[in-house]
């Protein structure tokens, strides 16, 4: 896509992506590209058996259709936050984080030296499969990766200024349902206790001069994050799509059911 997802958060526009995890494949990615009206989708490796080889046909079908495609991972080790990138994923987004100990680590892994630790290898898309100085490699990638850190701990929201400070942290996401369980109120994202744990993340962000993001749990849930400054709405996932089709095609051939 011309313009990144990263730029268009640091420009202050809003971005619409999707979710692919236990049903991903690269054709509903052309789909949604076809379809139009999203920025990107996003690959779920948290609840998801996605591997290296499927994560690189995403990305692939990315390219093709004009979209950006990152990857939520959880919060392993090293190989686990850079390979996505190597496949061609825009950034990585890491799930169940705790402390701000454990993102200072994630963002060591996530950028080259001197920023970070990651370890340089060429024989990727990334890289142009080595047709890229490595210089301009290295550069390249320490400025235009984007690492997000997902918000969905009641650790996490006690120390989300902490969290958002980090240096290569980019963006928060808030997960509402793990943030709800969290919190003792599971399946109720627009409860008070929600409410102002979003308010705490929003802002953290704000005083950072950063962005978040959200799966937003209803229409109302999202207007809500809007409100409080969210740039980033998942607005649907592979598995709501397949059910909600189904569903309307029920209602559309009532007659027949």
């Amino acid at each position: 896509m011309a313009t990144s997802i990263k730029q268009l958060l640091k420009q202050g526009q809003e971005v619409r992506v999707m979710m692919l995890g236990p049903m991903a494949h690269p054709k509903m990615i052309e789909i949604a590209g076809l379809v139009g009206g999203l920025h990107g989708v996003w690959v779920d490796q948290e609840h998801s058996a996605v591997t290296q080889q499927q994560i690189e046909s995403f990305m692939l079908a990315c390219r093709a259709v004009g979209l950006e495609g990152f990857v939520r991972v959880p919060p392993l080790d090293y190989t686990t936050i850079m390979r996505p990138m190597e496949a061609g994923a825009c950034g990585v987004m890491v799930a169940q984080i705790r402390t701000a100990e454990q993102v200072c680590e994630i963002a060591q892994w996530a950028k080259y030296p001197p920023m970070g630790q990651r370890g340089l290898f060429r024989g990727n898309y990334e890289a142009r499969f080595g047709m890229v100085n490595p210089s301009e490699h290295i550069e390249g990638c320490n400025k235009d990766r984007w690492l997000a850190i997902q918000i969905e701990t009641t650790e996490a929201v006690a120390c989300v200024s902490e969290i958002v400070a980090v240096e290569g942290v980019d963006s928060l996401f808030v997960g509402p349902g793990d943030l709800a369980a969290a919190l003792g109120v599971p399946g109720q994202p627009m409860h008070p206790r929600c409410i102002e744990a979003l308010k705490q993340v929003s802002a953290a962000v704000k005083k950072a001069g950063k962005s978040w993001g959200v799966l937003p749990a209803s229409i109302e849930h999202a207007e809500c994050c809007r409100d409080l400054g969210c740039q980033l709405f998942t607005l649907t996932t592979d598995v709501e799509s397949y059910r909600t089709g189904l569903q309307v095609m029920k209602e559309t051939y009532s007659v027949f059911f």
